[in-house]
């Protein structure tokens, strides 16, 4: 697969070679919906449980006469209505940790590219190279570009000037091949991937 390259600036710069491996699978909704519902999980964090009645170390001695005290029945200090006490119906622990093959990771990274591709919502560009740091100067290049809304995949680390300019945009992010996933690409309208992107996505989609 053929797919032009622009620069930032909207010009011709050429075309790349695609790996009909990495962009031309076939769409895989099952698969993407697992890769997805792993990312998703990963985010939460593990509940902390309190601790319950048989939890905590309070004695088991009957606090006084069944009768006569005047007072309520009580035959332990562990109860929930005793300060020190153990929760009543206290928050469980709860893993949200699950596993996830390294084959069905990289199949799902694929498959996302892939539907991007195949949606005509792949751009790629030379380089992300700006010169400046200022959030006017990116929205006249991404208004050239045609981009609203889209994820930026650089190969490496991300010009320091683009990351700046694009930091108080609501619907553009931008990030390393090494971070990209499956959630982010499916959450942008546009996928626009640079020619050090191109090649560090297939190496790691072919592992």
């Amino acid at each position: 697969m053929k797919l032009a390259v622009k620069t930032l600036d909207a010009a011709d710069a050429g075309e790349i070679e695609l790996n009909d491996a990495v962009f031309g699978k076939e769409p895989r909704v099952d698969i993407l919906h697992r890769v997805v519902t792993w990312q998703l999980e990963k985010r939460r964090a593990t509940a902390r449980g309190a601790r319950e009645r048989s939890d905590v170390a309070r004695t088991g001695k009957k606090l006084g006469n069944q009768k006569g005290g005047g007072t309520a029945r009580h035959g332990n200090r562990a109860a929930p209505q005793f300060i020190g006490g153990g929760k009543a119906h206290g928050p469980r622990v709860r893993d949200f940790d699950p596993g996830l093959n390294k084959k069905i990771r990289r199949l799902g990274l694929a498959t996302a590219l892939s539907v991007k591709a195949a949606e005509g919502k792949l751009m790629i560009v030379e380089d992300f190279a700006l010169g400046e740091g200022k959030t006017k100067t990116l929205l006249a290049r991404l208004a050239g570009l045609g981009v609203t809304n889209g994820l930026f995949v650089d190969g490496g680390a991300i010009d320091a000037h683009f990351g700046l300019a694009c930091a108080n945009l609501a619907k553009i992010d931008v990030m390393p091949a090494v971070g990209a996933n499956v959630y982010d690409i499916l959450n942008h309208d546009m996928l626009v991937l640079s020619r050090a992107a191109v090649a560090a996505l297939e190496a790691r989609v072919n592992g």
